[in-house]
């Protein structure tokens, strides 16, 4: 039997999304694989508070909890660091002299500071991106690896679909004014079907301008609920525009609908072109003009519906599930501690 690799994961917080999808749900597939991966989130977060003399207060602290982990778990034979330890800067990643990865799912370079998130990826030497647009970034600085964000396909699964046209969108908040543009093709929806409905699942609800309050659903996101709030969806929107930053998205919000069954309707920018590629449970919106038209096309016809969601499902399983993509990690992983080499 091989000997078990010890891993430590540095996370940016035990409910940081990036830490549950990216880190937290492979422990149990890693561990069948014969790597022992012991999380380590920050104790104080990694984002700093609002205010100034919190945040003063904050970074030592934040600072100091992050550098003691490091030697706590020295015994560890590799780590993988998700994100900066410091949200914008290199602080102490450099302190661990063992095989390391850097782990990035978002286009963090954009707000990094001093150059903070380019000279982690050179330390490290080897980064997994989430995308190929990530990728193409830190080529420049370090062996890159590719692997998505992961779905849990036993969690995230086809359920009961709703008995009215029922659109759902699910995310954070700092997603709804991508929503919250879609106001007007969503109110020309409604004019046409007037049965249909929006269910939102969210920590607050959007903002719309004039939006009829008796077609929104707004459900209070919560893990108990909100895999049931999406299986009854008749499509799932992933709207968002054209930037730097949401070309780096690894488009998780499609793979979760998909994953349930559910097709997306989403705009087709970044990595959400190559999943649109890889088969029919997906519709990309060329442009603002033809959300109305593509959406009322779907919901009026509940045989495309349950084609697209079969055919979702099993993209989802093919090339993004956990335990598809453990496989991948784990190689990777044992490739880096084996004979990795920092830059």
């Amino acid at each position: 039997m091989s000997t078990m690799l010890r891993v430590a994961a540095f996370t940016q917080g035990r409910d940081v999304p990036s830490a549950r999808f990216r880190v937290h749900q492979y422990i149990p597939a890693l561990q069948h694989l014969g790597i022992d991966m012991a999380e380590w989130p920050a104790e104080y977060g990694s984002y700093p508070p609002n205010g100034v003399l919190r945040r003063l207060a904050w970074l030592p602290r934040a600072f100091a909890e992050r550098a003691q982990a490091l030697m706590q778990a020295a015994d560890a034979d590799a780590a993988l660091i998700q994100r900066e330890m410091i949200s914008t800067l290199a602080t102490v990643e450099k302190r661990w002299k063992k095989p390391v990865v850097f782990d990035v799912d978002d286009a963090i370079w954009i707000h990094q500071r001093f150059s903070g998130v380019d000279r982690i990826a050179r330390a490290c030497g080897t980064v997994i991106c989430g995308n190929t647009f990530l990728a193409d970034h830190f080529s420049d600085f370090a062996d890159v690896k590719i692997i998505p964000t992961a779905v849990d396909t036993l969690r995230y699964e086809p359920g009961k679909r709703s008995g009215f046209p029922l659109m759902c969108w699910s995310g954070s908040t700092s997603g709804l004014p991508y929503l919250e543009a879609l106001e007007k093709p969503l109110r020309e929806v409604f004019q046409v079907l007037p049965q249909a409905k929006l269910r939102v699942i969210c920590n607050q609800p959007p903002r719309f301008e004039n939006f009829p309050a008796d077609k929104l659903e707004f459900v209070p996101w919560s893990r108990k609920i909100e895999v049931q709030s999406m299986q009854a969806a008749w499509v799932g929107l992933m709207p968002m525009p054209d930037t730097i930053w949401t070309r780096g998205k690894c488009s998780f919000k499609m793979l979760t609908y998909m994953s349930c069954g559910v097709p997306a309707v989403v705009s087709p920018w970044g990595m959400n072109r190559e999943v649109l590629a890889q088969g029919e449970g997906a519709m990309g919106v060329p442009n603002d003009a033809q959300w109305a038209e593509i959406l009322m096309y779907l919901l009026t016809s509940p045989e495309r519906i349950a084609a697209m969601g079969e055919a979702g499902r099993a993209t989802v399983l093919e090339h993004y599930s956990v335990d598809v993509l453990a496989v991948k990690l784990a190689e990777i992983l044992r490739e880096v501690a084996n004979g990795g080499k920092r830059r």
